[in-house]
């Protein structure tokens, strides 16, 4: 069992984020904010998938009056995107943002700074402080790379000092990059050293498809050591898409629990005499329709086979003519291939959970 590490508790809206709690997934709206239509379509679509919290655009003044618009018309808590500009982030927390997104790399000044956070206490919303490494960077004297991760920490305690100096604490904080090593080693180092949560990320995972590795690595590596309290996986694409694989991520580590069929599968050698791969993508198809959280197991031969069929709900362990079917890792039945689909769905139908 993962030991998740001490932080404080945030209040977004109806979200806590931090140690007592669940990890809160979270994605972003991919369409302009002033489509408010299109915005409350994928926010609700994002609240069906499993997102906690939703995070918007903010980087104009018709942003801001389209988004004090979408903050009555949904019902899931909405995160402010906002770089560069603190009347920006004003007119968001004056709209209803229950959180906002700010970046120490572009909003510096100390007047501004103060504004934000005492608006912030005022309506009693909760803060990121989001440094991405893309955004720190001196493009003319620009830092290399081996030392970005101090100059990312560097930044963040500057600024956290400021919050907390004006009476502030109400703060998540995250360091992203689009490298995984740094990602890791610079969410230890804040992890280490303040007790704030941790949103995790990477700032640009890439296509859907080529996403999923990177993320999985670096999230699921720091997930595992128990840091991170909230998580976003950026791709670019449908950002229900961002929601599915964070469940993937946190599911195997226990961090999730979902209450959809699981599906393990034999990865298949020389020994398998079926069209197990056919079964398979067979029982999958019909998983799809199955919304119980039960564990289904297709196996080709005896040597895991009986062991998977123990750990699972159900479970077929097959040779060339003939299949056994298990229950809870009791064999039910010996059936003939050309019957084993009929029968497995028919099993799998009968489960109670």
């Amino acid at each position: 069992m993962i030991k998740r590490r001490k932080t404080s508790t945030v209040t977004a809206g109806n979200v806590k984020i931090g140690l007592k709690y669940p990890i809160v997934i979270q994605s972003m709206v991919k369409v302009p904010t002033t489509d408010i239509s299109a915005c409350i379509k994928q926010i609700n679509a994002l609240a069906a998938t499993g997102a906690k919290l939703v995070r918007v655009a903010i980087p104009a003044k018709p942003d801001s009056i389209a988004f004090a618009r979408i903050v009555q018309k949904v019902k899931i808590p909405l995160i402010a995107d906002i770089h560069f500009s603190a009347e920006r982030a004003i007119e968001a927390i004056e709209a209803g943002a229950a959180k906002i997104r700010l970046n120490p790399g572009n909003i510096k000044d100390r007047n501004d700074i103060n504004r934000i956070i005492d608006c912030a206490k005022a309506h009693k919303i909760a803060i990121r402080l989001g440094i991405n490494e893309a955004s720190i960077r001196n493009l003319l004297r620009d830092t290399a790379q081996r030392q970005r991760t101090d100059l990312m920490i560097k930044e963040m305690a500057g600024y956290i000092r400021l919050f907390e100096n004006r009476g502030f604490n109400n703060m998540v904080l995250s360091v992203k990059s689009s490298d995984v090593i740094r990602t890791i080693e610079s969410n230890r180092a804040i992890a280490k050293k303040f007790d704030y949560p941790i949103h995790l990320g990477l700032t640009h995972a890439g296509l859907a498809q080529d996403a999923i590795i990177p993320a999985s690595i670096a999230l699921g590596t720091l997930l595992w050591q128990g840091i991170g309290d909230t998580i976003r996986i950026s791709i670019a694409g449908e950002p229900v898409q961002e929601v599915e694989i964070a469940k993937k991520i946190l599911e195997p580590l226990g961090l999730f629990k979902s209450n959809e069929p699981q599906l393990v599968v034999c990865p298949t050698c020389g020994r398998v005499q079926w069209d197990l791969i056919k079964f398979a993508q067979q029982t999958k198809k019909l998983l799809a329709e199955i919304h119980k959280p039960i564990r289904v197991a297709v196996m080709g031969c005896i040597v895991n086979g009986p062991g998977e069929a123990a750990d699972a709900d159900i479970a077929v362990c097959a040779a060339a003519d003939k299949g056994f079917i298990y229950k809870k890792g009791k064999k039910i039945a010996i059936v003939k291939q050309k019957n084993l689909f009929a029968v497995l769905k028919a099993e799998i139908k009968k489960i109670d959970c």
